[in-house]
């Protein structure tokens, strides 16, 4: 039976919340891949945009994904182009940063966590001693200091020997892999500011991606390239499916352009799950027959109006999801950190449904009305983490 998914949330829609060294010569560089230049222009949320409007469909609808990583180590001593804000030479510093990831076989994921923190630290630049601006002794890519064990000036302003310290202070993390972004990155710096992070994710996974041919969309435990990341398995780039299930109903269709997200065809009772990490912003009852309000621990009909039983999570680069029609009320509530893969509640037939699915919605800029969602089959193959 094909669920009918929520088309008038209209009470909350709209969030308001508040050159550096190079590899030395004696280490052997390899071909660079270039697989997706064409993203990497005008920052994370106008390439995820571009990203969206550029996928292809096959014959089922669904978004061609664009590459999941190539296993020809990158040479960090090629030219490389500028991304975003950050120039040629920041980005060959990110180069650098990956390709000693991949020199010690550090999963993809520790890529994407160790360009965001060399992002925050020092906007990649490979800093000295700044004097009076200095942060303590804070040097190099990852503001190490010399005082606190990372190594003497000279060691921790090679880009090498900085990237290399850091991935073995992260691999002694427990299940880093799977922590949020800055909650890993946090766990080896020891930051004043242990949730500034969290902001560079997006762009550090389109670096990633651009340098590595889509490495951002392998699983976020594996360090080898080329296998997109198997359903139900948290992405490099720190996202997962929210159920399983097929897509039975699409975005914006012909037939129901109204319809603002996918429903995903999961049984009743399925867990639903965080597709990143994020704060909830919203976990609610929205429902309503008639005008008057109507109970969400009961299925609904297509005669009902809202969501159900409902909740929506705003995540790093502001994105924003929302999952409809729980079955009973949330496990979450508003204001709460969750993880990606975090419990949310359980598929049901609550609001505007014809029966138990999950209603799944993307949006960009933290926008909750229409004007901001985009379509979750390509925006999560884009995340590596393809619906269906």
């Amino acid at each position: 039976m094909t669920g009918i998914g929520d088309d008038e949330i209209t009470a909350k829609e709209r969030y308001e919340d508040p050159k550096p060294s190079r590899i030395p010569k004696k280490l052997k560089p390899f071909m660079w891949i270039f697989a997706v230049l064409a993203v990497c222009c005008l920052g994370a949320t106008v390439s995820i945009v571009q990203l969206l409007s550029d996928q292809s469909n096959d014959e089922d609808g669904n978004a061609n994904l664009a590459g999941c990583g190539t296993n020809v180590q990158i040479d960090p001593n090629a030219d490389v182009p500028s991304i975003g804000d950050y120039s040629s030479e920041q980005i060959g510093n990110a180069a650098i940063i990956i390709y000693v990831g991949q020199d010690l076989d550090v999963p993809a994921r520790g890529w994407i966590i160790a360009v965001a923190t060399a992002m925050q630290e020092s906007r990649l630049t490979n800093l000295g001693h700044l004097g009076d601006q200095n942060d303590h002794d804070s040097q190099g890519l990852f503001q190490q200091r010399p005082s606190s064990g990372w190594g003497t000036p000279e060691q921790i302003t090679d880009p090498v020997y900085a990237s290399t310290k850091f991935y073995e202070k992260l691999l002694t993390v427990d299940n880093w892999e799977t922590l949020p972004l800055t909650v890993a990155a946090q766990r080896v710096q020891i930051s004043a500011f242990p949730d500034a992070y969290a902001k560079h994710e997006p762009v550090a996974t389109q670096i990633v991606n651009t340098l590595t041919g889509g490495g951002g969309r392998v699983s976020a435990v594996d360090s080898q390239m080329g296998t997109c990341t198997p359903s139900g398995e948290l992405s490099a780039s720190g996202w997962m499916i929210p159920t399983a299930g097929p897509v039975w109903s699409g975005f914006q269709t012909p037939e129901r352009p109204t319809h603002n997200g996918v429903d995903i065809g999961a049984d009743r009772g399925a867990p639903v799950v965080a597709a990143s990490a994020g704060t909830v912003i919203t976990s609610e009852c929205n429902a309503s027959l008639y005008g008057a309000p109507y109970s969400c621990n009961q299925d609904g009909s297509p005669e009902v109006a809202g969501c159900g039983w409902y909740v929506n999570i705003v995540h790093a680069g502001d994105y924003l999801t929302r999952y409809c029609h729980f079955g009973s009320a949330p496990l979450v509530k508003e204001g709460d950190v969750v993880q990606a893969g975090q419990l949310l509640g359980y598929v049901g037939s609550s609001g505007r449904s014809s029966g138990p699915h999950l209603h799944f919605e993307t949006h960009l800029n933290a926008d909750r009305s229409p004007a901001g969602a985009v379509d979750p089959v390509a925006f999560m193959n884009q995340m590596g983490a393809p619906l269906g």
